[in-house]
């Protein structure tokens, strides 16, 4: 099988029963413990039987247990080599933004943060959607983003405009804001810049969150105080595309320095 557990599982989770959509998110988020403990013990974390555990592996097209565990062992140390690898070069970054938001910040992975930040250097526009609580946290990355960057949109605090999304193209990237409770705008963003080609980047507190099963690359925000933790992610991401992208950002804020000169817009 070429898939991998995580992929396979977002792909597969609309379909599983209750029980083992608990067994596939303890597994998706505790990957290390999925490779080493038993189907008993698994049950057991993920307050299941022992038999969902197993059915789980069935469901998702596999042969039984084993080649379930054996799936996840194989994923787990890929991702383990890949984060020590990664972290090589994004350590600066994110060990500079975490001092003052270390518990905020905890479950980001560095891989994901680089994947994440190539593509919102890269892409032809921007797209930020946030909704309702989600929305100050949007904005705020939106107005940062704008002064590293052209072509970055933003949606309204309770809907967005078809018109907008319509000119999505496949090497668009959308980010999109979804903590508790999950609103449908932020999925439907989601679902048609999916439709349109683009790639999906989710900031949210869970892989397997209505808008994570269908992103492309997924943020994790820690959940204490979830407006701070999306702020503080906000503004690695931030810190991370001036680092990486320092000769355009750069030139854009010399821009932009002029201008507020012009208008008289700070007073010092």
């Amino acid at each position: 099988m070429n898939q991998s557990f995580q992929a396979l599982v977002k792909h597969k989770f609309p379909d599983l029963s209750r029980g083992q959509k608990k067994v596939a998110e303890f597994l998706v988020d505790f990957m290390e413990k999925g490779s080493l403990y038993t189907a008993g013990q698994i049950g057991k974390e993920a307050g299941v039987s022992e038999t969902t555990v197993i059915r789980l592996a069935y469901a998702l097209g596999l042969n039984g247990f084993s080649d379930l565990q054996e799936l996840i062992r194989k994923e787990w140390l890929s991702s383990t080599e890949s984060k020590e690898a990664a972290s090589r070069h994004a350590a600066d970054t994110v060990a500079e933004e975490q001092k003052p938001f270390g518990e905020w910040l905890s479950p980001v992975d560095e891989k994901e943060l680089s994947q994440a930040v190539d593509a919102l250097i890269k892409s032809d526009q921007v797209y930020i959607a946030g909704f309702r609580e989600s929305h100050t946290a949007a904005y705020w990355l939106y107005y940062k983003m704008n002064q590293l960057r052209n072509h970055v949109l933003l949606s309204f605090p309770t809907g967005f405009l078809l018109e907008t999304l319509c000119n999505l193209t496949s090497a668009s990237t959308v980010v999109v804001f979804s903590l508790p409770r999950y609103t449908k705008e932020a999925l439907d963003v989601a679902q048609q810049a999916k439709k349109q080609g683009a790639k999906v980047i989710a900031i949210t507190d869970r892989r397997l969150s209505p808008v994570g099963q269908i992103a492309d690359i997924t943020l994790l925000a820690g959940t204490t105080e979830h407006i701070l933790s999306l702020l503080a992610l906000s503004q690695v991401v931030i810190s991370s595309m001036q680092k990486k992208d320092e000769k355009t950002a750069g030139k854009r804020q010399e821009r932009l320095e002029k201008l507020y000169t012009e208008q008289g817009i700070f007073l010092e």
